[in-house]
């Protein structure tokens, strides 16, 4: 990594002096990080297991194969990154290279020293305030340290491929990778805030997670149409469509498209995001007596906020049964045997299917 000078962005932005990542971690995100760093110890550890999936080999293999931003290569990339790091007044800049690619991606690796790749797909697919909010999305990412989810999920993913034959063994690890993929997707939500904070644009933030979603054909799209399809999504049908989002979200180390835009745009309107650029934001200096139990709390409240406000069906039937709704029962067999909403329990007495509408 280089050093970073006194240069200012390259348009006037909002600076953030010793901002703490616990301004813009998502709950979830920010209960597991409070934690793994309260742990004495764990960085060595981690360190040790990231040799396990050769992080140096990597940093090497990107430096003998890809193009390493500077002044005279990439020199706008290079400058966007720099601002990322002054907004959020990181010391250090992370390097950026751009890989020969066509598939549309940016990753954050490496525990000590991070570095961030984009593929050159990403940067013929965005503009350049669009490009602004992705880079500081993986300066938020090296910032957070969440490179240990991912050395994580990659060490427990390979132990998982190994032992597959051990039945008891094996489920263990993969519940344990189960979690760690939703603290990712709750990371990539983070990170989402952060690259918001580093280029203060929230349309070129919502554009930007668009058009990974759609291409490249701007003209043919729209942001508030994207954000009803969001909408749509969220309390698109009945128990069955909720079970299946479930179960087609449960293997992601992403939130789907629609979901980060939607988060996205209802953070930036909140209370957190006013406060940071008002400068009223938790300071690094703070970070060491950040009590763990208060972030899990936190965390929880999230949750059960999530499904007290969700729209979604299934969320809906969690709310009955947690406050104990003598309906949940028939509103699983009508869901799952095709019986009519509007149609009979049986109390009718002609014991009717429904209409299957």
């Amino acid at each position: 990594m280089t050093d970073t000078t006194a240069k200012t962005p390259s348009r006037r932005r909002q600076r953030f002096p010793e901002i703490s990542t616990r301004a813009w971690e998502h709950p979830a995100d920010r209960s597991a990080l409070v934690a793994l760093r309260k742990l004495t110890g764990f960085d060595d550890v981690l360190r040790k297991l990231a040799g396990l999936v050769s992080e140096r080999s990597i940093r090497l293999m990107f430096l003998a194969t890809a193009v390493k931003t500077s002044e005279r290569q990439f020199p706008e990339l290079h400058g966007m990154v720099r601002d990322a790091a002054y907004v959020l007044d990181l010391e250090q800049v992370p390097d950026l290279y751009v890989t020969q690619d066509p598939a549309v991606n940016a990753f954050c690796i490496g525990i000590d020293t991070p570095i961030i790749v984009v593929t050159s797909g990403l940067v013929e697919l965005l503009d350049e305030e669009e490009l602004r909010s992705v880079i500081g999305h993986e300066v938020g990412h090296a910032m957070s340290g969440h490179a240990v989810y991912r050395t994580m999920l990659l060490i427990l993913t390979n132990i998982a491929a190994r032992i597959a034959w051990v039945p008891l063994g094996n489920l263990a690890i993969m519940a344990i990778v189960t979690a760690l993929k939703e603290w990712f997707r709750k990371a990539e939500l983070s990170s989402d805030r952060a690259g918001l904070l580093a280029g203060q644009d929230l349309q070129a933030s919502m554009r930007a997670l668009m058009k990974l979603a759609g291409g490249h054909n701007l003209a043919e799209m729209n942001v508030d149409a994207f954000l009803e399809q969001a909408e749509e999504y969220e309390k698109a049908g009945d128990l069955r469509d909720g079970v299946l989002k479930l179960l087609q979200v449960l293997p992601q180390s992403h939130p789907f498209a629609v979901v980060r835009v939607a988060q996205l745009k209802k953070w930036a309107e909140g209370e957190e995001y006013r406060s940071i650029l008002a400068g009223a934001y938790p300071r690094r200096t703070d970070d060491s007596e950040t009590s763990v139990g208060d972030q899990w709390k936190a965390a929880a409240d999230h949750y059960t906020t999530t499904v007290k406000e969700s729209k979604d069906p299934l969320m809906g039937l969690i709310r009955d049964v947690a406050g104990g709704a003598a309906t949940v029962g028939g509103k699983l067999r009508d869901t799952f045997t095709g019986a009519s909403r509007n149609g009979s329990n049986g109390s009718n007495g002609n014991g009717s299917n429904g209409d299957g509408s």
